[in-house]
């Protein structure tokens, strides 16, 4: 292979920790289908998953995902190539249909289960997809608005499902029944998981054959446009980030016969999906699934049945969790590695999880279209507060100044990124793809720094990016759906500083009936966007900055915001 030391003399590779190669091999695996095979065979008789008090072993989510994938071949017709959508939370679920639906040679979209029906339509319609399982809180979501996409199979699970007799049937009817969480819906074409399972199980699954350029994942993500992109991700991208984060975590030192991890982070989300999906799957860990984060009692009792040794997570989690009053009721002796990547890692939040167990939190920086990890701080104590840490094996970072030229080190640019986990476009839009890849460099958007001892620094962020807990929220998006609520004239969307999600939504609205109200503008925006996309602030006003050509600007909005905050 070719040793990045000897190509150029990158500053960072002389902080690598002991053991952690350069570069890693991205063809080691032809498919993730290998790398499934491997670890479900070679720690066939670990526990795998755990959730809800019931675990499951490799061999049983092997057994299970070949039956669902056998499904989708032989019942469906599904063929290479063809998209399904996942939608649910943590459950034992997902692991079965992720690993069933690339066993079979399909594509995988991942889908926030906690998308308005117009999120999930637009998400549908540009994907292509053909089929979907999805949890049946959610199912009455996809009634409305199925007919107006390309999914014509659908598979229905319930939380319990996979947690055996009888507390499946207990915790099903309670769900349904007593906390009333699934609304009534009618999809006669539907097929339960249960079903689907037992109707694989009759055939053989047949063995697809793939190539590492082969699609594996259209991961969504926001655009600075406002509309949401399809991230081409390919089975050689994430192979070697999982590769990259195997060698890098170093997780075979840790001592202890099998590290356990804790998963807070949707499997939806890229982080947690190549961090604790695969990279778990490649060393073996048990990961604790985690449904419900936000129900930090419930999260807390979860924490403590284990003696865990990682912990993946965004700042608002860390943050939310040492708030709480039963904290310390956690035993974290065991705890090797806490990770954090997502959003900016506050300093408070780090100082205060170091002092609570004893472990420094490890940022790191990544992208959907990176699959994602691009850089990270080390793991064995050494990281750096305040910066993004080094690239990963095999990636190189460069800081690019408008001009076009390589910024001198200390001075800010954008971060290009190079390197086997670089997506190859947008699903179906070769002018964004354009825009953004450059001879084999990805054009992130962020504004960084390189120190001059190779670490980096985020010092800024796409222009009118809004990041609430982690999740990209683009003004574009939100003003467009505003606009059409009744009673509007203008609107202009920008991020203000919020201490539990880093940033919240505000917009500022000139009427056009002078009777419209804040509350009916968040009536409005509840039907049509997801609970982190809503406006958290709203400002009426005569009218709004605007350039000379008529285009309305948010920087001036955003610099009020900053000017009423310095003086408090």
């Amino acid at each position: 292979m070719n040793d990045l030391s000897t190509a150029k003399p990158y500053p960072w590779l002389q902080y690598y920790p002991e053991g952690i190669p350069a570069e890693i091999d991205p063809d080691a695996y032809t498919s993730l289908i290998e790398l499934i095979d491997e670890g479900c065979q070679q720690y066939a008789d670990r526990p795998a998953y755990a959730n809800m008090g019931k675990q499951l072993t490799f061999r049983e989510i092997y057994t299970l995902s070949g039956h669902f994938a056998s499904y989708l071949q032989n019942d469906l017709k599904l063929a290479k190539g063809d998209r399904v959508v996942i939608q649910m939370p943590n459950l034992l679920q997902y692991p079965v249909a992720l690993f069933g639906i690339l066993r079979a040679g399909l594509v995988v979209v991942n889908t926030n289960p906690l998308y308005t029906p117009r999120e999930m339509q637009h998400q549908f319609r540009d994907s292509g997809a053909k089929a979907i399982i999805i949890l049946a809180n959610f199912a009455a979501n996809l009634e409305k608005i199925i007919d107006q996409t390309d999914i014509r199979h659908v598979i229905i699970t319930q939380i319990g499902d996979l947690l055996g007799f009888p507390k499946k049937q207990v915790v099903n009817a309670v769900v349904k029944y007593v906390k009333k969480m699934v609304p009534a819906y009618h999809l006669p074409q539907a097929v339960s998981l249960s079903e689907a399972l037992s109707r694989g199980s009759r055939h053989t699954l047949e063995k697809v054959s793939l190539t590492g350029s082969d699609l594996a994942f259209v991961q969504y993500t926001g655009g600075t446009t406002g509309v949401s992109k399809g991230a081409m991700l390919s089975h050689r991208n994430v192979v070697a980030n999982t590769l990259a984060g195997n060698y890098w975590m170093q997780i075979d030192r840790i001592p202890a016969s099998q590290c356990i991890m804790i998963t807070p982070l949707p499997l939806y989300h890229i982080y947690a999906l190549t961090v604790n999906a695969m990279l778990a799957l490649k060393s073996g860990c048990l990961n604790v699934l985690i449904t419900n984060p936000r129900d930090m009692n419930a999260f807390i009792d979860d924490m403590k049945k284990y003696k865990f040794h990682m912990f993946v997570g965004l700042n608002t989690l860390y943050n939310g969790l040492l708030n709480h009053p039963r904290i310390r009721e956690v035993d974290f002796s065991h705890l090797r590695i806490s990770s954090a990547g997502g959003m900016a890692l506050q300093s408070a939040v780090a100082e205060r999880w170091k002092e609570l167990t004893g472990v420094v939190i490890s940022e790191g920086y990544g992208l959907s279209e990176t699959s994602p990890v691009l850089s990270s701080n080390p793991c064995d104590g050494t990281a750096r507060l305040g910066t993004i840490g080094l690239p990963w094996p095999s990636t190189e970072l460069k800081i690019m100044q408008e001009d076009g030229t390589e910024a001198p080190r200390g001075m800010p640019g954008e971060i290009w990124a190079k390197g086997p986990q670089v997506f190859s476009g947008y699903y179906n839009r070769p002018e964004e793809t354009a825009q953004v890849l450059e001879n084999g460099w990805f054009k992130t958007g962020d504004i960084g720094v390189m120190d001059e001892d190779g670490f980096f620094r985020i010092v800024d962020r796409k222009k009118d990016m809004i990041l609430v807990s982690g999740f990209n929220v683009y003004p574009n998006e939100i003003e467009d759906v505003i606009a059409k609520c009744p009673g509007v004239l203008e609107v202009a969307c920008i991020g203000v500083p919020d201490d539990k999600s880093t940033e919240t939504v505000k917009i500022f609205v000139v009427r056009k009936d002078p009777n419209l109200t804040a509350d009916a503008i968040l009536k409005y925006s509840k039907d049509q966007l997801t609970n982190y996309k809503r406006p958290r602030y709203i400002e009426f006003r005569e009218d709004l900055p605007k350039s000379n050509v008529g285009k309305i600007l948010r920087r001036p909005l955003r610099d009020e915001e900053l000017a009423k905050m310095n003086k408090k």
